[in-house]
């Protein structure tokens, strides 16, 4: 339902608040059934928190600290809700299939992409008294490399169990898997087969791992990309080959691996039935913790899906019950904090139980730091092969002669047609926009699309709207010269509070045009910066808002993890600034019981964006005014799984027959948003002016 209708519910039985909500369109009725919004916020749902004092202003290091709780609050809820209503086994069982095919979405291997040839190919083998390492590389689609080694005992009788280490974040030009051959040797020469496999990042062919944690690559929430696809990828890939092996129990393989492979083996072992038994090691989070403990800063972005749907790692441990999973973490381990791991354990179990299967599924941990010690290869080494082939022999590593990582490397130059360094642009496919050719053909469309947005990218809006304990302080400055003006500052969702300034002309009409102009961090320079507003402050109500996160006051890499944060909760920073304007425009009518004749949203560059999806979620807005905007989500607003839906030129369009103005010349992208506004005869609701004074046509007020 939408905001204005929610706020029609709660005012029914109030005539003056009514009375308000009917300034906005010609009826609360009209608007209730046209607007979209309604898309997001269930009926059943919508909720007044209970009333809070009068509230005072707050400054930018106490609201950056509130909207630090704020995260934390959302996610535990997140954590508590995860496989919640799950009460027998029937239950789980139903649900599963679903359940796998979110975490198949939310890892971005939904669809699955097409088992294309391998390619596999032994480059060299180096032979040892015990075992004998065959170097190796495949291709888990055309032109994306795998290298990796594969050990083999000396002497192979028959098929043999298996076991496919998923290597962590371990640099080396010869791959990660250089770090970890230890465990292949072990395993090699105590029976099995060892698949050890780089990672993208620290592969022989590197790609790239930290795109949001530290390089800014904001287009990989966009599409709903984490680097975990593409390595879990390579995983399933690497147990198709192994399955061609002639040495290979098929029925008889395992995974495991430490920190980010270790992570990896909690996605693999979750989403391959496959594998028979698991290890992560180093690698078990939970939503809540890693809030709470600050500790997404400390984690690479291959550690996390991207939470579409709301969820938590125990889901995996879900999916792989009830086969063997062995938790083993490290208690001093900032990265991956005790009481997550002890919480996923502990969730894990409950469905584990359900299968009277709670022998299968146990937690270790080790007062250590986050290090691939001797005490973790015990544990995961005899929980392997107690479920692999019975065996129950106290662990002995013996002594291991490490290779020179010469002898090891697979390839001696890099493939010209290799795709690895940009795999991040390629691995999930961006939706292509579609021409349409009649009005009818638009609006199912439209419908479609605006029930995905609500799915994929809006499914973590607030269930509730708080009061909005505004606070207001007249501005004393020279701008009162030309209307009102007062400081302002409000909650727009429960925790959450944002501030700007409001303009009010001195007239004595009954209603004015609105105008609120989204303010972006870089459009905060200097307190007093009135000049672009002055054409409308006698003849508009304007409300210069700054919504959540515009002026904390932090550097980038602390903004950089409070976007990561926001991901892990189901939402970004960029989709929480839409929902506070939209919270804005009922703050203007319930709180300043303001009657307004049609809402303009203004913002440069992103923020205009914002706007746009503003007015695709509610009808009260009647222009969209912007001013270098970007051509597509490539280059943002982030918002989480957009350019698998659309893209901003179809955002745009979903305005359509309202007005966009734009201070600058549109890009040629938005071409396309002429094209459907020509469906509705409006070609010329889409303009470019000069001035901000003539979008507004402020001789018309």
């Amino acid at each position: 339902m939408s905001l204005a209708a929610i706020s029609k519910l709660k005012n029914m039985d109030k005539g003056q608040n009514s009375m308000v909500r009917r300034g906005f369109l010609k009826s609360a009725g009209t608007f209730a059934a046209l607007n979209p919004l309604k898309l997001l916020l269930p009926t059943a749902s919508l909720s007044a928190e209970p009333a809070a004092p009068a509230q005072t202003s707050n400054t930018g290091e106490q609201r950056y600290r509130m909207f630090q709780d704020y995260l934390v609050r959302r996610a535990a809820e997140v954590t508590e809700n995860n496989l919640s209503g799950i009460r027998d086994l029937g239950d789980w069982k139903r649900r599963r299939p679903e359940l796998r095919s979110q975490l198949l979405d939310m890892v971005g291997l939904n669809p699955l992409p097409a088992k294309t040839p391998l390619h596999p190919r032994i480059t060299g083998t180096v032979e040892r008294d015990t075992y004998r390492v065959e170097k190796i590389v495949f291709e888990s689609q055309p032109h994306f490399y795998v290298t990796g080694n594969l050990y083999l005992p000396k002497q192979v009788n028959g098929r043999l169990p298996t076991v496919l280490y998923l290597c962590g974040h371990a640099p080396s030009p010869a791959g990660a898997k250089i770090q970890y051959q230890h465990h292949g040797i072990w395993l090699a020469r105590h029976g099995y087969v060892a698949f050890l496999i780089d990672t993208i990042e620290f592969g022989e062919i590197p790609g790239i791992h930290h795109g949001t944690h530290d390089l800014e690559k904001w287009y990989w929430l966009s599409l709903g990309y984490t680097p975990a696809g593409p390595e879990v990828w390579n995983a399933i890939r690497a147990l198709d080959y192994l399955e061609m092996r002639p040495e290979v129990d098929p029925k008889r393989m395992a995974v495991t691996g430490i920190s980010g492979g270790g992570s990896m083996t909690w996605y693999t072992a979750a989403l391959d039935d496959r594998v028979q038994a698991a290890a992560p090691v180093c690698s078990t989070w939970s939503v809540k913790a890693h809030t709470a403990r600050d500790a997404v800063q400390e984690n690479c972005d291959c550690i996390y899906f991207v939470n579409t749907f709301l969820a938590d790692l125990p889901l995996a441990g879900a999916l792989i019950a009830p086969r063997p999973l062995k938790i083993i973490s490290a208690s001093r381990d900032v990265s991956f904090p005790a009481d997550g791991y002890h919480d996923v354990y502990r969730r894990s179990r409950a469905i584990y139980d359900l299968y009277d299967a709670g022998d299968r599924v146990q937690e270790y941990d080790y007062p250590s730091p986050h290090m691939d010690i001797l005490q973790f290869r015990k544990e995961a080494d005899e929980w392997l092969g107690r479920w692999l082939h019975g065996d129950r022999t106290p662990f002995d590593e013996g002594k291991i002669e490490r290779e020179d990582p010469s002898h090891l490397k697979v390839l001696d130059h890099r493939p010209s047609d290799a795709i690895n360094e940009g795999i991040d642009k390629r691995f999930i496919p961006a939706h292509r926009i579609q021409d349409w050719t009649t009005l009818a053909a638009w609006n199912r469309r439209r419908s479609e699309l605006l029930s995905d947005l609500k799915e994929k990218v809006f499914r973590a809006v607030p269930k509730s709207n708080p009061p909005f304990n505004a606070w207001k302080k007249a501005d004393d400055g020279w701008v009162k010269r030309y209307a009102e003006a007062f400081y302002v500052e409000f909650t727009t969702e429960q925790g959450v509070r944002v501030n700007g300034q409001l303009f009010i002309p001195r007239d004595t009409k009954e209603s004015h045009p609105g105008l609120i102009y989204v303010k972006g961090a870089d459009d905060i320079v200097y307190p007093i910066d009135y000049d672009v507003l002055l054409p409308a402050l006698e003849n508009h109500v304007v409300l210069v808002l700054r919504p959540r996160a515009v002026d904390y006051p932090v550097d980038r890499f602390r903004m950089a993890t409070v976007k990561r944060t926001a991901a892990l909760i189901g939402a970004t920073i960029e989709s929480m600034q839409i929902w506070d304007i939209l919270r804005s425009l009922d703050y203007l009518g319930e709180s300043e019981g303001l009657k307004l004749s049609g809402i303009s949203v203004y913002g440069r560059k992103e923020m205009g964006a914002l706007g746009l999806y503003a007015a695709a979620l509610d009808d009260r807005i009647s222009r969209v005014i912007l001013d270098d905007p970007p051509a597509s989500h490539w280059q943002g607003p982030a918002l989480l799984n957009v350019l698998r839906l659309t893209d901003l030129p179809e955002a745009a369009a979903l305005v359509a027959p309202r007005e966009i103005v734009s201070l600058t010349g549109l890009p040629q992208s938005y071409a396309y948003t002429s094209s459907v506004y020509a469906l509705f005869g409006k070609e010329n609701q889409i303009r470019a002016v000069d001035s901000l004074g003539d979008a507004l046509r402020v001789w018309e007020s």
